[in-house]
């Protein structure tokens, strides 16, 4: 089973006068990461490498930032791959020390610098979660929205046209039983949107 992370995490470690900041935290998806090693490429403009790996499922990376290819990104990735974990982003910002590491070294700082920093991570099971639309008569928006509520949708957006539409999702677990439970309740009166439940 994937997990994800609850909160980022920290490492800072100096190996032969070089300082590795490390961060592992929760990451939807590429663009957000990218925007997160902007701001940390603002946050120490001094820094020689902002290296970082992404596992989130389709859109994941691993990217060197100029240090030797395969020394930083890619051993990050595999750390990551270790702890079973997916939906984060680790980083690691290098302030080079003036003494060269070699590939084996850096390989061992940079996935160092993960590990560390993953030793005070708080774990939690990923919950995939499906995307679900129907649609109401309006006499029944009450009895929709208590059982969203109910289920724990998140994501939930109505529309008010000849009918109610809902657009929510649950986790993937929970989908099936949610749609015999308000099919149930509704009578048959939910027309579900982009695939067929009855």
């Amino acid at each position: 089973m994937p997990f994800t992370l609850a909160r980022a995490v920290h490492s800072d470690l100096l190996i032969r006068k070089s300082r590795f900041i490390g961060c592992v935290e929760p990451m939807a998806g590429r663009q957000e990461a990218q925007a997160r090693v902007s701001a940390l490429r603002g946050e120490h403009p001094g820094a020689a490498h902002v290296c970082w790996a992404l596992l989130a499922g389709g859109q994941s990376a691993a990217v060197d930032d100029g240090e030797p290819g395969g020394t930083a990104g890619r051993p990050m990735m595999e750390v990551l791959r270790r702890q079973e974990l997916d939906g984060v982003l680790a980083t690691v910002v290098r302030y080079f020390g003036g003494v060269k590491l070699g590939a084996g070294g850096l390989v061992r700082a940079y996935t160092d610098a993960v590990a560390q920093a993953l030793l005070t991570a708080e774990k939690t099971p990923l919950q995939v979660r499906q995307p679900l639309a129907c649609r109401v008569p309006y006499p029944l928006e009450g009895l929709l929205r208590r059982a969203l509520e109910a289920a724990g949708a998140e994501a939930v957006e109505l529309e008010h046209g000849m009918q109610v539409q809902a657009r929510f999702n649950l986790p993937q677990s929970a989908a099936d039983d949610f749609v015999q439970r308000l099919n149930d309740a509704a009578q048959g009166r939910v027309e579900w949107v982009g695939e067929e439940r009855a």
